[in-house]
């Protein structure tokens, strides 16, 4: 084999798996179509990543989080959601345990760009680890004995297992013949910063408006990153918009509980869909990140999901390495599955219908969205059971 493990995509998944195997013998081969520039210095595209304590830990393991600069992760402290017009709030307030001990957060927020630096940062540092950057995928392979990648140069890659981490919408997935459920919610996410005049107290706040969504993630106690949700026919409308004409726009639609709204940055745009794969295993393959599941955005926990795909399978590969077990053998993979997908599939779904609830403006419906607030409010196991998704 010309390498042990083939990695298709280099974003923040596929670099985060490949960091996991540091200090191993195991060879791993990164493919990445974009030029090793946009690794070293990622820009800025405008998403504020909400990351568990699960995740920190994970981070922290793999020697990432010691790479994001301190003033640079971001305290979310609490979190409040708001019905149409109304001010009354479902409110999850910070826990008083999480994983570690006391704590003063729900989460933490990190920018993607700093993310995304930091795992290729640990990854440049191994050398088991052989980025190709600049050469996309032509075509992937795998039967019993091997995988097999060609590369748009004309190169062939033969590995014992293969790792699709391209996105959710994933060539390599597709070319495996792994089906997946993908669902367009037919909206467009618009994300930009603001500067604001009063606090945001380090509160997340998602504000299920009629006809357009606001999301509020605070990052500095006067700055933060706002994302709106809006149908793809209307999106036009606030794209058209300068940006501090948009940051009006929000200040409009919270009624100015952040006070007077400035632009703080750039202003970005990205289809919402949602993806599940069927499985997250083929022959000699496996599906990690967004190529198993790309969630919508409203419960964070896209990256989450990602970093403990890397962790569930890379665990499950150091120790068949370590037994001298084939790393790409079919009941290996299909365990991955099977932990990744209980936690996924259920989490994946529910997050799909009460966005779905939460989004549709019929009078009834409108109604019963508010007493669906009101009611969590007052049920502690289920505020509980919800916070702890929240916290990981």
């Amino acid at each position: 084999m010309d390498t042990d493990i083939v990695i298709v995509g280099g974003g923040p998944a596929g670099l985060a798996f490949a960091r996991q195997f540091k200090n191993s013998n195991l060879r791993i081969t990164v493919i990445e179509k974009a030029p090793l520039e946009s690794l070293q210095n990622p820009a800025y595209d405008g998403r504020e990543i909400a990351l568990t304590h699960r995740s920190r830990e994970i981070m922290q393991n793999l020697g990432m989080w010691q790479r994001v600069p301190e003033n640079e992760i971001y305290r979310l402290r609490d979190a409040k959601v708001y019905n149409g017009t109304s001010d009354y709030t479902l409110h999850f307030p910070e826990p008083k345990q999480a994983r570690g001990g006391a704590t003063d957060r729900l989460g933490n927020l990190i920018s993607n760009h700093n993310i995304r630096r930091a795992a290729y940062e640990e990854v440049a540092t191994m050398n088991n680890v052989e980025l190709r950057c600049g050469v996309g995928v032509k075509r992937v392979e795998t039967n019993k004995n091997q995988a097999l990648v060609e590369l748009d140069n004309g190169d062939i890659l033969t590995s014992k297992l293969l790792i699709a981490a391209d996105s959710r919408f994933s060539q390599t997935r597709r070319q495996l013949g792994i089906a997946a459920d993908m669902h367009d919610f037919g909206r467009t996410v618009i994300v930009f910063r603001t500067k604001h005049s009063i606090s945001n107290q380090h509160t997340a706040s998602e504000c299920f408006f009629y006809g357009r969504t606001l999301a509020l993630l605070p990052l500095e106690g006067h700055l933060t990153n706002c994302v709106i949700t809006i149908t793809n026919t209307k999106a036009h409308e606030l794209l058209d918009l300068s940006p501090d004409e948009l940051a009006k726009e929000a200040q409009k639609m919270l009624n100015g509980k952040l006070g007077d709204m400035k632009s703080a940055g750039t202003v970005h745009s990205y289809p919402l869909v949602g993806v599940h794969a069927e499985k997250f295993y083929g022959v000699r393959s496996a599906l990690i990140g967004d190529a198993a599941v790309g969630m919508h955005p409203v419960t964070a926990h896209g990256y989450n999901l990602g970093l403990e795909s890397t962790e569930i399978l890379a665990k499950l590969i150091l120790q068949a390495a370590a037994k001298g077990r084939d790393i790409g053998e079919t009941g290996l993979l299909e365990m991955y599955n099977l932990k990744h997908q209980l936690h996924t599939r259920p989490l994946y779904h529910g997050t799909n219908a009460m966005v779905t609830f939460f989004t549709t403006d019929h009078t009834p419906v409108k109604l019963l969205r508010d007493a669906t607030l009101r009611i969590s409010n007052n049920l502690p196991p289920l505020k509980k059971l919800i916070s702890k998704q929240l916290t990981g």
